[in-house]
C-alpha cells in the first residue's frame, strides 16, 4: 500500500507499506521532490549564505539562517557577543515554538475528528474543537500565533527569511519600546497557553516529574478542561503510547546556547546501550546506498557531495541515511527533553520508548518551558554589543548545529580562494524519515511505523504526524 501524498505536512511524503499477517511488516519513506539548495550554494560568497539558505523552508526559516551564522562563526573563529546571543535565542525559540503551536493545533489534532472515531467518548468534543474548518481551535489559535509571530518583526524585521542572524550576533540592537513590545507579546501568549492549550500555569506543567504526577494532574480536572488534558484522554483511549516506538536512540545537538552550556545540553541517549553519551560532530556520516544519489561509501558531510542520478537500483528517495556512529538516532523535542533529563520525558520513554504520546507531550512541554526562558533573557539584555565584528577567511571550514523545531539540524560549508566549495545539510527530517542505509537498517520512522494494523490506516498518519515532518528541508 502507498499512502501519499500526506496533507496536513510540510513538502511531499510518500510511504510504501508492505503488509504480512495484517499488520505492516516492512516501510519505505520516500522524499519524492529533489531541491538542490547545496549545489546553489556552491561557488557563492560565504555571506551569500545568509540570504540563500532561509529559502529552504517557509515555516522553519530561522532554523536554517540560525545553523548557516553558527556554521560561518565556526569558520571564522568569531564567538555571538551575549546581547547577540539573547537575541538570537529569542527568535529562534519564537519560530519554534510557533512550529509546536502550529503542529498541535492545525496538522495533528485534526484527525481525532475525523469520522472514524465517531463514538467514541472524547469525540464530540474533539470534533467540536479540533475539526478542519469549523472548529474552534483555528479561529482561537491563530489569532494567538499571530500574535506571536510579531516577535519577530520587533526583533528580526520579518518573518520568515529575516537577514538577522549574523555570525557575531545581529544585525541590529533593539530599541526600548521594541523590547517592550516582545515582552508584552509573550506575556499575551502566556496567557493563551495557561488559559486554553494547559489550564494552568506554565511552571506548574513544566514541574510535572514523573507519569505518576501527570496522572494526578489529569485526574484533578475533567478531559475537556484544557487542549492538553483532551489530548491525554485521547491518548490514554487510544493507546498512543504504544504506538510510533523508533530506535530509542536520541540526539540533539545542543539548544538555545548560554554562558556556560545550553538551555537543553547536547548529547545522545541510547537506550539500547543504557547511557547517556556525548555527541560529537565527527561520529555523523551519511549512506546514500538507497537514494536517488550517486552511490559512494558513507561519508562525514564535510566530505559528502550530493550528485543526483535519474535511475538506481534499491534507491527510494531523494533524502540521504544519516548515522550516528553507525546506527539509526531518532531527533526533535522529544530526544531534546530526553537529553536535558526532564524526568517525565526520561520516565515515559523508559516504559514505551519513543513514540505517538511521548513525541506531543515533549512538544506542548517545551512550550512550557521555554516562554519563562524567553522572558529571562528579554530581561537579561543590557548596553552591550550586539554583534561581534566577523572577518572571514578565504579558506577553511565551518560547522553550524542548531536544534530546530523538529530537532537536530547542522550545516557544513567548506570555502576556498573565498567562495564556497561544498555545502551540506543534514535537516531534522533528514534523521527521522532516512532510508534503509547500506546495512539495510531502516530509519527511525521506517520502523516506527512496523507492526500497525492494516485495519487501521489512521494510525499510520498518527505515527507520521507524531514526527511533525518538514519535507522541503529535507533533500537538497
Amino acid at each position: 500500500m502507498v499512502v501519499g501524498p500526506f496533507n496536513r505536512v510540510e513538502g511531499d511524503l510518500e510511504v510504501s507499506l508492505d503488509f504480512e499477517g495484517g499488520r505492516v511488516a516492512a516501510a519505505y519513506v520516500n522524499s519524492p521532490l529533489f531541491r538542490g539548495f547545496e549545489q546553489i550554494l556552491i561557488g557563492r560568497e560565504p555571506m551569500d549564505a545568509l540570504a540563500i539558505v532561509p529559502r529552504i523552508c517557509g515555516i522553519c526559516s530561522v532554523s536554517q539562517s540560525a545553523a548557516a551564522a553558527a556554521a560561518l562563526a565556526d569558520l571564522a573563529g568569531v564567538r555571538p557577543t551575549p546581547n547577540g546571543q539573547r537575541v538570537s535565542n529569542l527568535i529562534l525559540a519564537a519560530e519554534n515554538l510557533a512550529d509546536h503551536f502550529t503542529h498541535f493545533y492545525l496538522f495533528f489534532m485534526p484527525d481525532f475528528a475525523r469520522d472514524a472515531y465517531r463514538g467514541r467518548p472524547w469525540f464530540d468534543a474533539a470534533a467540536t474543537r479540533f475539526k478542519a474548518t469549523t472548529g474552534s481551535a483555528t479561529a482561537d489559535a491563530l489569532p494567538a500565533r499571530a500574535a506571536f509571530l510579531q516577535i519577530m518583526g520587533s526583533l528580526a524585521g520579518k518573518w520568515p527569511h529575516s537577514m538577522t542572524l549574523q555570525p557575531g550576533g545581529v544585525a541590529r540592537a533593539p530599541q526600548t519600546a521594541e523590547r517592550l513590545r516582545v515582552f508584552a507579546a509573550l506575556r499575551e501568549f502566556r496567557a493563551w497557553l495557561e488559559r486554553r492549550l494547559f489550564g494552568d500555569r506554565l511552571e506548574a506543567i513544566a514541574g510535572i516529574d514523573s507519569v505518576a504526577a501527570l496522572r494526578r494532574w489529569m485526574d484533578a480536572r475533567p478531559a475537556t478542561a484544557s487542549d492538553f488534558r483532551l489530548f491525554l484522554a485521547i491518548a490514554d483511549d487510544l493507546q498512543l503510547a504504544r504506538i510510533g516506538r523508533a530506535t530509542d536512540r536520541f540526539l540533539s545537538h545542543g539548544a538555545y546556547p548560554k554562558d556556560a552550556g545550553w538551555l537543553f545540553p547536547r548529547g545522545v541517549l541510547d537506550l539500547p546501550a543504557g547511557a547517556l553519551q556525548p555527541f560529537e560532530p565527527a561520529d555523523v556520516v551519511e549512506d546514500v546506498s538507497h537514494a536517488w544519489l550517486e552511490a559512494d561509501v558513507p561519508r562525514h558531510p564535510s566530505e559528502g557531495d550530493t550528485r543526483p542520478v535519474e535511475h538506481k537500483d534499491g534507491a527510494y528517495t531523494w533524502c540521504k541515511a544519516p548515522r550516528w556512529q553507525g546506527q539509526v538516532a531518532e531527533c526533535g523535542a522529544l530526544a531534546r527533553q530526553v537529553v536535558a533529563g526532564h524526568p517525565l520525558i526520561r520516565e515515559l520513554v523508559m516504559e514505551h520508548g519513543g513514540n505517538v504520546a511521548s513525541r506531543v507531550i515533549a512538544r506542548l512541554l517545551e512550550l512550557a518551558l521555554v516562554v519563562p526562558a524567553m522572558e529571562q533573557w528579554l530581561k537579561a539584555l543590557d548596553d552591550g554589543p550586539f554583534c561581534a565584528q566577523t572577518m572571514l577567511p578565504t579558506d577553511g571550514r565551518g560547522c553550524g548545529l542548531v536544534e530546530a523545531a523538529r530537532g537536530a539540524l547542522g550545516h557544513w560549508l567548506t570555502v576556498r580562494g573565498g567562495h564556497i566549495v561544498r555545502y551540506q545539510i543534514i535537516a531534522p527530517t533528514t534523521w527521522n524519515f532516512s532510508p534503509r542505509d547500506a546495512a539495510g537498517t531502516p530509519g527511525a520512522l521506517e520502523q516506527a511505523l512496523v507492526g500497525l494494523p492494516e485495519a487501521e490506516p489512521l494510525l499510520v498518519q498518527h505515527v507520521v504526524r507524531s514526527f511533525d515532518p518538514c519535507m522541503v528541508c529535507t533533500v537538497h
